[in-house]
């Protein structure tokens, strides 16, 4: 069994998404072990995003932390054969308007990286999911050090 970091970003919680995401994680036999809503700081946010500066550049890192500690998440500890890369299938492409339809991204958010960067901002795609193990690990134990 494998386990993955998903967190509803402040956009899904504002489009009260929380539960159509979760049902969507849920429906290929994938369970969410642990579950908690939040209100992270831009400290917490910053630690999360510590190596997005050297990938993407610090103005990329400033704009999700800003994202991230707008407003309320929720986060899931999800588990199951494959865990990580079902969750991204689910999830689909960063960019919701490239995500494929019936995906997270494709079906429910229509943000493009045109629109976020023209508006100075991150782009509003609804949700995060850990892109392999050792980030899931990571991700898991700073999210949800209780389960350590």
């Amino acid at each position: 069994m494998e386990r993955t970091l998903v967190v509803i970003k402040p956009d899904g919680i504002q489009h009260n998404l929380q539960e159509e995401i979760k049902k969507r994680l849920t429906a290929t036999g994938l369970q969410i072990i642990a579950q908690k809503d939040m209100q992270v700081d831009a400290a917490f946010a910053l630690e999360h995003y510590s190596d997005l500066g050297e990938r993407k550049g610090a103005d990329i890192q400033n704009k999700m932390v800003q994202m991230m500690s707008s407003g309320p998440v929720e986060a899931l500890v999800v588990e199951g054969d494959n865990a990580i890369a079902e969750v991204r299938r689910i999830v689909g492409a960063t960019e919701p308007t490239s995500a494929d339809k019936g995906t997270i991204r494709g079906d429910l958010a229509n943000d493009s990286y045109a629109n976020a960067d023209a508006e100075g901002r991150a782009v509003y795609n609804l949700v995060h999911a850990s892109d392999a193990p050792e980030t899931a690990a990571k991700e898991i134990a700073m999210w949800f050090p209780e389960l350590g």
